[in-house]
């Protein structure tokens, strides 16, 4: 439109013409649909128990679903996978190992072949009502205080402040 406004003879710059013309564009059409969901969101979705899932997510989540089948399986994998874990069932590990395999999802084929590694152990952490997560816990708050020592101090005082915090002190 500049160079045709130019051929008439008229001494306009290319920003009068664009300012002109952004004055009498219309207003975009206001849209309609919600947002795509984010990738956090669906993997929030697919790892929260689904009661926890609130009114406008269960919809969302349907709808995805429904508009892609391998999200579905991998929905129902996870799921399974979170039955196991909270109902210590580990009993089931082969046959959803197998299944996982049938689907051919690359991202959970791979975490199911790293439990097939030391499957035994696997099963018997998803069988057994104990574990090691309070071990674990104090380690990693362990690692925690030595990272915010780091360069300061040494052993005798990483040892006081372990004991002092493992006190409640």
């Amino acid at each position: 439109m500049f160079r045709e406004v130019k051929a008439l003879g008229y001494t306009v710059s290319y920003s009068n013409v664009r300012d002109h013309l952004q004055r009498h564009r219309p207003a975009p059409a206001p849209l309609s649909s919600p947002p795509a969901p984010t990738v956090r969101e669906v993997t929030g979705w697919l790892t929260r128990h689904p009661d926890s899932l609130t009114e406008d997510e269960r919809p969302r989540l349907k709808a995805l679903l429904e508009r892609c089948p391998e999200l579905r399986d991998a929905c129902d994998h996870v799921r399974g996978f979170a039955t196991m874990l909270t109902q210590l069932t580990g009993h089931d590990l082969p046959r959803w190992i197998s299944e996982v395999r049938a689907s051919d999802l690359p991202g959970i084929s791979s975490f199911a072949h790293g439990l097939e590694q030391d499957l035994d152990a696997v099963v018997q952490g998803l069988t057994s009502p104990w574990n090691s997560g309070p071990v674990e816990g104090r380690v990693n708050h362990i690692k925690t205080i030595k990272r915010q020592m780091f360069g300061r101090a040494g052993l005798p005082l990483l040892r006081k402040r372990v004991l002092l915090t493992a006190a409640g002190r």
